[in-house]
């Protein structure tokens, strides 16, 4: 008797297991497929308005006038507007270390990106590790206020040193984080006092209500925010991007359902007069939380035009930011150009 009841036990166990874990997960990957069918509109493509991230060695003296010329010829008839030059990091006080350490040839970078590519922006890509607990170290505490000070201060150096804007990059960045909130209302206007343009790059939105929540609770993991807080920060900003990879999913389908998601739902967050830009795996890493073979430029390109062409086909203020220089292949390229340049129907 009581190993039938042992018996039984089981078989009720593994059906819950089916339930819990199993069905929602099956839920979950049918929905992501559906996502990733249908047609993407014919002006679901470039407006003109995309950005590319630039490691620190375009600033540091590693590169030189033949490589300007090359990212020239790369960027020629691309929709590239905006360049985010990595010009940090950071120090853990929020402070940045003078030009000659930090940047030394940014002016000469800036100069010749302008000779080359004269309706090209070039940005100071700002970030640090944040930390949260109490006696953490290694790291930026966006509670203190001082350093939020120091972050501002940061900003007017780079644009009195000549880079059009600032792009901030700080992670982890959790969910309804307040003293994020205050310093972008500090940022802000003292970026756009000096004629700049302020940039941030987040994580992804919630792709189920609270998910951000549950999976901290869970696994101390927050790769999500939610959707209110991805809108509150877009509204304090002129172009905010979406870190849109890092998605741990296994096929280029469910990866480019998830983009096309993330797609609308940053749509629907985003103000009309903010530049929302849904990045572009250029890089080929592969770990838990990246599969090379399932997170394709290819597949983010489809997502990002269907996600598009469902939530608001007509909006301008739209595009991609490609991630990272050095890592790029030139097939990353070619499904960049094919893919969101125009030149591909569907």
């Amino acid at each position: 008797m009581d190993r039938r009841r042992l018996r039984r036990a089981g078989k009720w166990a593994a059906w819950l297991v089916a339930v819990l874990v199993v069905l929602p997960t099956t839920v979950a990957a049918t929905a992501l497929r559906a996502g990733y069918a249908g047609t993407a509109a014919p002006d679901a493509v470039t407006r003109g308005r995309d950005a590319l991230w630039l490691g620190h060695a375009w600033v540091d003296g590693r590169r030189g006038a033949s490589d300007v010329a090359a990212l020239g010829r790369r960027l020629e008839r691309t929709g590239i507007r905006d360049l985010y030059v990595h010009a940090g990091p950071l120090e853990h006080d929020g402070t940045l270390p003078p030009a000659r350490k930090a940047y030394p040839r940014a002016r000469w970078l800036i100069a010749a990106v302008h000779r080359e590519l004269p309706k090209v922006r070039v940005h100071a890509w700002l970030g640090d590790r944040l930390v949260y607990e109490p006696g953490e170290r290694g790291g930026l505490r966006l509670s203190d206020a001082a350093a939020r000070k120091a972050i501002v201060a940061g900003a007017r150096q780079v644009l009195a040193d000549g880079f059009a804007g600032v792009h901030l990059d700080v992670e982890p960045l959790h969910s309804d984080n307040g003293d994020y909130l205050r310093l972008l209302d500090r940022l802000g206007p003292a970026v756009h006092a000096r004629g700049g343009v302020l940039s941030v790059a987040v994580h992804q939105i919630d792709p189920l209500p609270h998910l951000h929540t549950v999976s901290n609770a869970l696994t101390g993991h927050r790769k999500w925010i939610s959707q209110r807080f991805f809108g509150q920060v877009a509204r304090r900003v002129d172009q905010i991007a979406l870190m849109s990879y890092d998605t741990a999913l296994p096929a280029e389908s469910l990866y480019g359902g998830y983009v096309a998601q993330q797609t609308r739902l940053a749509l629907e967050a985003t103000p009309k007069d903010t530049d929302l830009l849904m990045g572009l795996p250029f890089f080929h890493t592969d770990d838990m939380g990246h599969h090379a073979s399932a997170e394709t430029v290819r597949a983010a390109v489809r997502g990002v035009r269907l996600g598009l062409t469902r939530e608001d086909r007509g909006r301008q203020r739209f595009g991609t930011a490609l991630y990272v220089d050095f890592a790029a292949t030139e097939e990353d390229w070619s499904a960049y150009g094919t893919g969101w340049g125009g030149r591909e129907g569907s």
